[in-house]
């Protein structure tokens, strides 16, 4: 036990920054998602719109939408 050194304070500042990293880029990556998933909804024919509910009107107002919002 004597040549064990005591790391829990420095185990903290890892995870303080990596938890500010994730805080900084979590809207680039929800703005990525939005975008990604707004692609594979442009891609949908009529028949899978329908099995989700939404009309060619809804897809058309989504799509209109900025990554960000």
């Amino acid at each position: 036990m004597k040549g064990l050194q005591d790391v829990s304070t420095a185990s903290t500042l890892p995870r303080a920054h990596s938890h500010l990293l994730r805080r900084l880029f979590r809207p680039l990556w929800q703005g990525l998602e939005r975008a990604r998933t707004r692609r594979l909804l442009a891609q949908l024919a009529q028949r899978d719109l329908a099995d989700l509910g939404l009309s060619h009107a809804d897809r058309l107002r989504e799509l209109e939408k900025p990554f960000w919002r």
